[in-house]
């Protein structure tokens, strides 16, 4: 088993940029892929970015260029340095891991809101 806690949300204004932080606690060895999803309100939830345990990214068109996701294996961390924030990032951010065939884990969800 997995847990996931996100940290790092808040209000920022257009431009802005702010890091989330996700730590996993049990077993973090087992983990292959890491990443973030999000949900705007009244949407559907979202990809966001995603990182292999090689380091190889995977990023959505709409953050690519803005958005950097890292991990730290060995703490069973992954972050998310979010720059040049839209008014449409507004959104809960999810982390979700999972292992190789596993299923996913999935955080709580923390709160980004880009507002001027």
């Amino acid at each position: 088993q997995v847990q996931l806690v996100e940290s790092g949300g808040g209000l920022v204004q257009p431009g802005g940029s702010l890091r989330l932080s996700c730590q996993g606690s049990g077993n973090i060895r087992s983990l292959y892929v890491m990443g973030w999803y999000r949900q705007a309100p009244g949407k559907q939830r979202e990809f966001v970015a995603t990182i292999t345990d090689a380091g190889s990214p995977i990023y959505a068109d709409s953050v690519k260029g803005r958005f950097t996701i890292s991990r730290d294996n060995a703490k069973g961390t992954v972050y998310l340095q979010m720059n040049s924030l839209k008014f449409e990032d507004t959104a809960v951010y999810y982390c979700t891991a999972a292992p190789i065939g596993g299923a996913d884990y999935w955080g709580q969800g923390t709160q980004v809101t880009v507002s001027s």
